[in-house]
């Protein structure tokens, strides 16, 4: 028997019927454009398909909204589980990952904080620890095929996908998932996994961050690595524009060179060395700068 539970820690025995998808294909959990259908003094009425009419309560309707007006709504199940519609924008949803903090426990499972007037559910099962409150978690948000509700799962491995044979076009989205004795886990455009290397990354990152990377390798067991700088002659021009503007803005001087230590300029420029000297070779050649053992010069 599965179990319906509210933010309020009722409990009943009657779970949610799936939506009945007919000809509007309703998509719960994530944005759709809805007509409104009617107002009322408690909201709007939205045309759901065969779904029927689905509320938006009067605080979540933007101002002038009249009925034949179409609105982009987030739908998902308030706290008796009924469909219903709002223009609050959740940090992900379904069919997405995140990083969200639990804000409270009981004994189901967890709660986390996803941008909504009602928080997401985690049940114990699809924890691989049980949660803290205050503390954030890598999570998976999708649609109970039991239950029909909207869960997080912290087992976000089960919800990766192989690589492609054509991989992603550079810059891909990369969210950081978590620390490793190599380096950092990754999730890339919502769907694969792979590791940046701890010697390749010259920023602080930190679990949670999104940030845009590149793909390096493809193993041959599928999984990927990833870097933060563009590779090959890409990452040398990326680069070399940057040092140049860099340049200009610090009077023309820059007190690390060619015998500069890597630690130094990855402080500063959060490259590596490799990349530092390629960068000033290339702005050598356009006669732009005057390089030194520990120094560079832009040209007047």
């Amino acid at each position: 028997m599965e179990y319906k539970v509210s933010k309020k820690g009722k409990v009943g025995c009657s779970a949610p019927q799936p939506p009945n998808l007919g000809g509007l294909m309703l998509k719960l959990g994530q944005y759709n454009t809805l007509t409104v259908t009617k107002e009322v003094d408690f909201g709007l009425y939205l045309d759901g398909g065969n779904e029927g009419d689905i509320l938006l309560p009067k605080k979540y309707v933007p101002a002038g909204t009249k009925v034949g007006d179409q609105l982009r709504v987030f739908i998902y199940l308030d706290q008796e589980e009924r469909t219903i519609a709002t223009t609050e924008e959740p940090f992900a949803q379904v069919g997405e990952f995140a990083y969200l903090e639990c804000t409270w426990v009981n004994q189901y499972g967890a709660f986390l904080n996803w941008g909504l007037t009602k928080d997401l559910f985690c049940p114990f099962r699809e924890q691989k620890k049980r949660m803290e409150i205050g503390k954030k978690y890598i999570v998976y948000i999708h649609v109970d095929k039991q239950t029909y509700r909207i869960v997080a799962s912290a087992k976000v491995e089960h919800f990766l996908h192989p690589i492609t044979p054509i991989a992603p076009i550079a810059p891909i989205n990369l969210l950081i998932w978590q620390k490793t004795e190599l380096g950092f886990k990754v999730i890339a455009d919502n769907q694969y996994a792979g590791l940046i290397y701890e010697n390749e990354i010259f920023q602080p990152i930190h679990t949670g961050d999104r940030l845009k990377g590149y793909i390096k390798n493809i193993r041959p067991d599928g999984k990927i690595d990833f870097t933060l700088q563009p590779t090959g002659r890409k990452q040398t021009k990326d680069f070399a524009e940057t040092l140049l503007e860099w340049l200009q803005q610090h009077d023309g001087h820059c007190p690390l060179g060619d015998k500069s230590d890597a630690d130094d300029i990855k402080e500063l420029f959060h490259v590596s060395k490799k990349t530092f000297k390629r960068a000033v070779g290339n702005l050598y050649k356009r006669q732009l700068v005057i390089p030194d053992d520990d120094s560079l010069t832009l040209v007047q």
